[in-house]
């Protein structure tokens, strides 16, 4: 039986893990920098930057979803941005993916949200398929940019790379 609910504190240390293991799916398994203080602050801290799920399958903890909430101006409403989806690859195939999807869009409507939204890796079919499967149009003509680490303090000191 899938069942979906809320993060909670305790849940911290297992949702690390699943990052950890969707970092090395996804060929970057030294990319995570998250540690479970700065989850812990970031989920339940004073000022919450993001909320996530647990998905249990017989009670077991098989995933997790983290979303925040983002802004469009064009719509002047406020939507859902999907950070991260995880299944583990046991539990893949079993519903999980499809509950949290239709959580979460029931989540994005009752808040009057315009949209969800979220990235992929342009060579995980796997997930892609399932995206296309629910609906998804991919936004091709979109090119995602990323300022961080050195580059990002370097602009906020000043420096100009052109």
């Amino acid at each position: 039986m899938i069942t979906l609910r809320a993060a909670a504190p305790a849940d911290v240390p297992v949702i690390v893990k699943f990052i950890r293991e969707l970092a090395a799916y996804e060929r970057a398994p030294d990319a995570v920098l998250a540690t479970e203080a700065l989850l812990d602050e970031a989920l339940f801290g004073a000022t919450p930057s993001a909320e996530a799920l647990l998905v249990l399958i017989d009670g077991k903890p098989e995933g997790f979803a983290a979303w925040y909430e983002s802004f469009s101006t064009w719509t002047g409403k406020p939507g859902l941005y999907l950070e991260d989806l995880y299944v583990t690859p046991d539990a893949r195939g079993q519903g999980a993916g499809k509950a949290i999807f239709q959580h979460l869009a029931g989540l994005a409507r009752a808040r009057g949200y315009a949209r969800m939204e979220w990235s992929v890796l342009d060579w995980n079919e796997p997930a892609i398929n399932f995206y296309k499967g629910r609906g998804a149009e991919a936004l091709d003509e979109w090119t995602r940019y990323r300022l961080s680490g050195e580059t990002l303090s370097a602009l906020a000191a000043g420096a100009d790379h052109s």
